[in-house]
């Protein structure tokens, strides 16, 4: 898909909230979203497949090309302090995106992206970060994508020194947790987050209880997915 964007625009698929940011660190925290259209990979079990999926949706009809004035306009009169920028892949429009991470915390808000790791963050979009939520795909997750595709160990071990980043890992299985274990012995990641797959309550449930345990004998933190367990899969919760 490919549309004119001006420099001060940025190709969204939606934007909603006040809602809880459901993953991570944050979990529970109120928050509004700003999703933002495409990617650089293709997960088999990605949530969002309408950002970037052409096969499957009309990207066209699921873009707009919003002016960043307006999505300032939108969160600073919003009852949180808290804005969560995610895909799609949040980097690949960079460039755009710095002004409005400086636009919303020269307005007092906090501003975590939500990120594959696989495109190193400009030092000007990492000033006005206050978090990346660094989430590297692993087979389970990525199936059939190339490791060098969705493994960048540069970016990886930029994000791990720059003092912005945690790295939240989405397990379909405990054995997922050694291949974690091997990223983060190899680009000293740290604090690390594992949750669960899944897109109903009951599915996210059972493999939290099957990660738990070893998950915590390995030294990670555990997220859950609190959207998914109090709204199931529906759109823009």
């Amino acid at each position: 898909m490919t549309i004119t964007v001006a420099d001060d625009e940025l190709l969204v698929a939606e934007r909603f909230g006040p809602t809880v940011q459901g993953e991570g660190p944050s979990t529970g925290r109120r928050a509004v979203f700003i999703r933002l259209m495409n990617c650089n990979l293709t997960c088999k079990d990605c949530d969002t497949p309408y950002t970037w999926d052409g096969s499957r949706f009309d990207l066209r009809a699921e873009v707009t090309v919003t002016p960043i004035e307006d999505l300032l306009a939108w969160a600073t009169v919003q009852p949180v302090d808290l804005v969560v920028i995610t895909g799609g892949e949040p980097l690949m429009q960079q460039r755009r995106l710095i002004p409005l991470a400086r636009g919303l915390v020269e307005a007092g808000l906090q501003v975590e992206v939500e990120t594959n790791g696989t495109i190193t963050p400009t030092a000007d979009l990492l000033a006005w970060v206050t978090r990346f939520n660094v989430s590297p795909k692993l087979s389970s997750f990525g199936a059939g994508m190339p490791r060098a595709k969705r493994i960048k160990a540069g970016v990886l071990n930029h994000f791990a020194v720059s003092g912005r980043a945690v790295f939240k890992f989405v397990v379909t299985s405990p054995a997922d947790l050694v291949d974690i274990s091997d990223l983060v012995a190899d680009h000293h990641l740290d604090p690390v987050y594992v949750m669960p797959e899944g897109r109903t309550a009951a599915e996210v449930v059972q493999r939290l209880a099957d990660i738990a345990d070893p998950a915590i004998a390995r030294g990670f933190h555990l997220s859950t997915r609190l959207h998914v367990l109090t709204w199931g899969d529906q759109r823009g919760r």
